[in-house]
Formats: C-alpha cells, sequence, structure tokens
C-alpha cells in the first residue's frame, strides 16, 4: 500500500483515525482484495489486524449483494454487520439516513427531558431559556452530538 492509500476512481478505499479503519470497494471482491492488502501492509511494519474485533458491511440499496459470501483474514471468519457506528455516526447497509435521523432525535429528546425541570424553572428567564436551547438542545438535534458519554 502507498502512502496515497488505495483508491478507485480517484476515490481513497481506506479511511482511518485512530484505530479504527474503514475498508471501500465498489464490490465485494474490491473489498476482500483492499482488506488483503491492508494485512500483509500491517505485518510488513509489525501490526497485526484481530479478525476477532473486525467486522465488515456491504452497503447497497439491493440487499441480496453479498448475501452468501464470507470474508476471512488468515483463515478466520469475519462476522458480517448490518449496521455500525463509526465516529458517532450510524451506517447502514441499506446506506439509509433514517436510522441516523432516529438516533439523533432520540439524543436529543433524552437531553431535552433531562433539563425540561430547569426549563420549566419560573427561577430562569425566557431569554435564558431560548438560548439554552438553541445553543445546546437545537444541535443535538441538528448534529447528534454526544454530551457525557
Amino acid at each position: 500500500m502507498n502512502q496515497d492509500g488505495l483508491k478507485l476512481n480517484g476515490t481513497h478505499q481506506v479511511l482511518a483515525y485512530a484505530d479504527d479503519v474503514n475498508i471501500l470497494g465498489g464490490s465485494v471482491h474490491t473489498v476482500k482484495e483492499n482488506a488483503e492488502a491492508l494485512v500483509v501492509a500491517t505485518k510488513e511494519i509489525g501490526l497485526e489486524v484481530i479478525a476477532d474485533k473486525t467486522k465488515y458491511m456491504i452497503m447497497s440499496r439491493d440487499q441480496n449483494e453479498g448475501r452468501s459470501y464470507s470474508m476471512k483474514i488468515d483463515n478466520s471468519s469475519i462476522e458480517r454487520m448490518e449496521d455500525f457506528k463509526y465516529l458517532g455516526t450510524t451506517l447502514t447497509n441499506k446506506n439509509s439516513i433514517h436510522e441516523e435521523i432516529k438516533s439523533k432525535l432520540k439524543l436529543g429528546n433524552v437531553f431535552y427531558y433531562s433539563v425540561q425541570n430547569l426549563l420549566s424553572s419560573s427561577l430562569l428567564s425566557k431569554n435564558l431559556k431560548i438560548k439554552i436551547y438553541r445553543t445546546i438542545i437545537l444541535p443535538l438535534f441538528c448534529m447528534g452530538v454526544k454530551l457525557g458519554r
């Protein structure tokens, strides 16, 4: 693997953040080849890909895509996922954003109800309550920021 990473049509196929690595590909075969290249590259520098902690997901509107396919690293099977969370965003195998929107709304609702007593308090002015809503609650709905986790 070169310093520019693996590319398909000018797009990087390996996304990495700390120890989280995502391998992208236009087909199951491409992902498998890229995973094998990553395993070889990590071994060359003394690192190891742990099959038990490795998972894969095929994102396609065609749910039969890769259904009968199984992926392995060093003869160890890799678990196929229907969805997973990466850098705070829920990705689904249907490439749908519906679950992500539901997750962000739920997070916003949880926080809203946790500060509901504060917002209904007569000790705070209406302007301060509006500022709390605009600076804390509304961004949770829009961006799904996690607080205290």
